[in-house]
């Protein structure tokens, strides 16, 4: 793990950051070379796929049942 002095760090804020973010590995911020903070990359979303259109879509009608009445089937 990197370590940065944190007056570097203030120095250098949004470089580090872009670091942090592409290179995925934490960084150790040191105050009289004493740890007292670490940024850390955050953990990438899991999209769920239970739920993912819950506010795009309407359910109408019966869901389960067939989309012809069974009275209509032709059987041969």
């Amino acid at each position: 793990m990197k370590t940065i002095p944190a007056g570097e760090f203030k120095t250098h804020c949004l470089r580090i950051m872009d670091d942090v973010k592409k290179h995925r590995q934490p960084v150790l911020i040191t105050k009289k070379g004493v740890g007292v903070a670490k940024l850390v990359p955050i953990e990438s979303e899991q999209h769920d796929v239970f739920g993912c259109l819950a506010q795009q879509m309407e359910i109408v009608g019966d869901i389960e049942g067939p989309l012809v009445d069974p009275k209509e089937w032709k059987v041969d």
